[in-house]
């Protein structure tokens, strides 16, 4: 008789082996105790208390200047947003103001920012607390998550900045100093994570009550108004903006250098854990600028969208090898019902403009328009409105960025009129 043997393990099913288990996510009791969560918010608040970026909307302690800052500085450096804000609420300087206010003004307040449906969706719920709350930001949290445009860290910004609340919020910057504090091995990108990054800041966030207490062990001035959990979250924010960087944090001068496991392993930067960078899609796209003395023809985006409701020269993205005469042609009769070849266009430098999910690589064409109005038989298709717009005043509608550089190479290339004046013979 034959010797028995071991038959090989079968495969799970459709021939696979089984994975793996994933690792179970760290407890948050393990991660913070007690005593460590308030060493770490009176860390955090004497520094802050001690001396901060100054801010306009810091200033004010109005809910809706806040609210307006934290939307702008969503994916926006502060540099960046500081004259936005100020512009922003000197033209619209109320809620009500900005629910009335028409929508291309408010997209032409936007222009250059980037990120346009976050101006669309300010918009939108100014009208939503004009109408259901008389104009006053509402201080309810499950209401002031309902507003469009507003996602959990925005609510705890508004919730704790605003109204004192004890909201937690999660930015980058927050990420990276938790990732940090506490050596986290979880992706901020996954399920698990997520859930864990919010459980500890929400753990983190001090109660209202403990203001005066804490005024008292710093040695200033008892003030029942002082805003701990507002004043922590922002803290938090500003270490992560200018102390614990994404790259050589300045760990010396950090409030929670002793508390920081990823500074006593000495491997500060390999936290947050990242995801493998993927490429960014190219997608070349041909625009044409026709231009009509000093105006040149603009088409309104629709609504939703990418860029929705901004206004741009036509464009169209460009088919494989496609060559940027044909495109021109394929764009005059598919988007505007126009026949091209009938007019010489100049080729004007190529640009790239880089968003977060894709490259658009710009092939811009110029057509000097022989007349002064709209195109006759002009057929929009993809667009919702068609206007000439003066060359040297585009800012009145809401524009891209990449739209106003190129307006401004337009600008300083000579029309074939100005031309023919500079080179006729003087009488």
């Amino acid at each position: 008789m034959p010797p028995r043997t071991r038959k090989p393990a079968q495969p799970s099913a459709a021939g696979q082996t089984p994975k793996s288990p994933k690792p179970e996510p760290t407890p948050l009791s393990k991660l913070l105790s007690l005593p460590e969560i308030e060493d770490i918010r009176g860390a955090l608040l004497r520094w802050y208390r001690h001396g901060h970026r100054d801010m306009p909307w810091r200033k004010l302690g109005d809910p809706y200047a806040i609210w307006v800052s934290e939307i702008m500085l969503q994916q926006t450096r502060v540099d960046t947003v500081r004259a936005y804000f100020q512009r922003f609420m000197q033209r619209f300087p109320t809620i009500a103001a900005l629910a009335a206010a028409p929508a291309d003004a408010v997209l032409a307040s936007w222009s250059g920012l980037g990120y346009y449906a976050r101006a669309r969706n300010l918009q939108a719920a100014a009208a939503d607390i004009v109408a259901q709350y008389g104009g006053e930001f509402p201080r309810d949290p499950q209401a002031v998550r309902a507003l469009p445009g507003i996602g959990p860290y925005t609510a705890g910004a508004i919730l704790s900045i605003a109204f004192g609340q004890q909201a937690a919020l999660l930015d980058g910057n927050v990420i990276r100093v938790l990732a940090r504090l506490r050596a986290l091995s979880e992706s901020p990108d996954s399920a698990e994570g997520k859930r864990l990054y919010w459980a500890l800041s929400a753990a983190l966030v001090p109660p209202p009550a403990a203001a005066a207490a804490d005024a008292d062990q710093s040695g200033a001035p008892g003030d029942l108004r002082r805003n701990d959990p507002g004043d922590f979250n922002q803290a938090l924010m500003e270490l992560g903006a200018t102390v614990c960087l994404p790259q050589r944090p300045i760990c010396l001068i950090c409030p929670l250098r002793l508390d920081c496991l990823a500074h006593k392993r000495g491997d500060v930067e390999s936290f947050p854990r990242k995801k493998a960078a993927r490429p960014a899609p190219v997608v070349n796209v041909v625009t044409l600028v026709l231009r009509c003395a000093e105006q040149v023809l603009l088409l309104k985006r629709p609504a939703a969208g990418l860029w929705g409701g901004l206004w741009e020269p036509a464009t169209l993205p460009m088919q494989p090898e496609e060559a940027a005469e044909a495109a021109l042609l394929r764009l005059g009769r598919e988007r505007l019902g126009l026949e091209l070849g009938l007019w010489p266009a100049q080729a004007l430098a190529p640009f790239v403009h880089v968003l977060s999910h894709r490259e658009m690589h710009f092939v811009p064409l110029l057509i000097d328009w022989p007349d002064a109005t709209l195109p006759a038989g002009l057929r929009l298709a993809g667009y919702d409105d068609a206007q000439l717009v003066d060359l040297r005043l585009p800012q009145a509608l809401g524009l891209s960025a990449w739209v106003m550089t190129l307006l401004r190479r337009v600008a300083a290339v000579p029309s074939k009129e100005s031309e023919r004046h500079q080179t006729s013979p003087t009488p």
